[in-house]
């Protein structure tokens, strides 16, 4: 199959799961087609796909990635000791795991085409994460709280794992509550990275998008957060920081060069 048939297989799948939507049209234009695939992946419950749907689905995503292109950590330079710093789409970085940063609910982002990393790593990911969540979060029974983190499979994403993490929501004023979270954020992160025997990690900006968190002390408290852990520990473990915004860009950057 070429890269459009599978893209309009996977379309007319997910369509006919759903039969609120089985008479919408596939659009002609491959943008349009991406924008409808990756909108019926975000809306799609935690369910099992079939074996056929998963090849095609597994096929189309690596093509995408190869298209995309593939950053690994032997491709960084470290700004410091086994910390490094990259720009770029955290869905593409090749190392032993990234940090999605998760809802309470921990099975992705449901809001076609929406633009935070949950969204992306789901999608990118392909079906078979969000049903890895859906498994967690039953044995669990209740939903996830914010500072833990829990581990699956990144199915079609270039890394091994992906750790997924709640970070706190500012609803008004910054606490001291929301700070020591989002620092438990990255130690739990890094603790369970360790017990997987993992060697390297990239986190994103935890908690800056959507749960508002002010991007500047947001970043003290993440490289802050790494040193204490890595020297607690005596951790040898290599450290990504994942943005995509120039804003973070600077702010990490003058923070790794001034420390």
């Amino acid at each position: 199959m070429t890269q459009t048939e599978r893209r309009k297989y996977l379309i007319a799948a997910l369509l006919k799961e759903q039969s609120q939507y089985s008479e919408i049209e596939i659009p002609t234009s491959e943008q349009e087609q991406k924008l409808l695939l990756r909108s019926l992946f975000n809306i799609r419950m935690p369910l099992p796909a079939s074996d056929e749907f998963l090849a095609v689905q597994d096929a189309y995503l690596q093509e995408e990635l190869r298209q995309k292109g593939i950053t690994g950590i032997a491709d960084l330079k470290p700004l410091q000791p086994a910390i490094y710093l990259w720009r770029g789409d955290i869905t593409t970085l090749k190392c032993d795991a990234i940090v999605n940063a998760a809802n309470s609910q921990m099975l992705g982002c449901f809001c076609p085409n929406h633009g935070c990393i949950d969204n992306a790593i789901h999608t990118f990911a392909g079906v078979q994460l969000r049903l890895a969540c859906a498994k967690l979060m039953q044995e669990q029974g209740c939903k996830e709280q914010a500072g833990r983190a829990k581990i699956t499979p990144a199915y079609n994403l270039p890394c091994r794992y992906i750790l997924h993490t709640v970070g706190p929501v500012i609803r008004s004023r910054l606490t001291k509550r929301d700070c020591d979270l989002l620092a438990s954020c990255y130690h739990s992160c890094l603790a369970l990275a360790e017990q997987n025997s993992l060697q390297s990690i990239a986190f994103c900006c935890i908690s800056t998008g959507e749960f508002h968190f002010p991007n500047d002390k947001a970043a003290e408290i993440a490289l802050q957060a790494v040193k204490e852990y890595k020297e607690q520990t005596h951790s040898k473990i290599e450290v990504i920081f994942n943005v995509f915004k120039e804003l973070d860009h600077n702010i990490y950057r003058n923070l790794l060069r001034a420390d």
